[in-house]
């Protein structure tokens, strides 16, 4: 009797648990709900009148009253400024002729000497006077290492490696070119690019102008 009783309990049991289960799938009603949302509202601006050429400020009209003399203060380029003399009548060197030939160029010049210790020399040479045709030959330590160059308006020139002592360069005149003496512009820079020696010569034909310089 108490086994049959707790079969009975045990079937009622599961009935009731599938019926739960069943129930699952049953739909869910709920009541609409009214929509009380409203439309956005934005900030309204005043409206803004387009840019016009025709649309500007009196008070920004230009000044036509002005007083404007073309000859105040006017320039005179004719005249000096108080710095340096004015002078019109002054020829580019290279439209003039050379100066005079003179005897006194009739022999060799010694333009100085210079030490350095510095393994080479830089020699520059040009014809800052008329530029005519002057030509030199350049020797160094009795040897010709150019034996003819024609000098022109800007600077030329060679290397020289420099040997222990004494260095002799001399710059024989080949000419006088087509006027006046044989006319050059001597610069000698050492091995940092800076200027030792600076000089000029003045030479009838034949005749030699030197430099030594003297390596430490």
């Amino acid at each position: 009797m108490r086994l049959f009783v707790i079969l009975i309990f045990f079937l009622f049991s599961v009935t009731q648990l599938s019926a739960q289960i069943d129930n699952r799938n049953v739909p869910l009603e709920l009541e609409p709900v009214e929509d009380n949302f409203k439309a956005p509202e934005g900030i309204e601006l005043p409206p803004i009148s387009k840019p016009s050429l025709s649309n500007y400020d009196p008070s920004l009209k230009p000044n036509t009253t002005l007083d404007i003399n073309d000859d105040k203060d006017k320039v005179d380029f004719t005249q000096g400024d108080g710095l340096m003399d004015y002078t019109s009548n002054i020829v580019p060197k290279a439209f003039k002729k050379d100066k005079e030939a003179k005897d006194e160029y009739g022999r060799d010049q010694f333009l100085g000497d210079v030490t350095t210790s510095g393994g080479f020399v830089q020699v520059k040479y040009r014809d800052h006077e008329f530029v005519d045709g002057d030509k030199i030959r350049v020797f160094v330590n009795g040897d010709v290492v150019q034996s003819e160059i024609s000098l022109g308006g800007s600077f030329g020139g060679f290397t020289l490696t420099l040997e222990p002592g004494k260095n002799v360069i001399d710059f024989q005149a080949l000419n006088q070119g087509s006027s006046g003496p044989n006319t050059a512009e001597l610069h000698v820079y050492n091995d940092k690019g800076q200027l030792i020696s600076a000089a000029e010569w003045n030479l009838l034909t034949g005749h030699k102008a030197t430099v030594v310089v003297i390596k430490e």
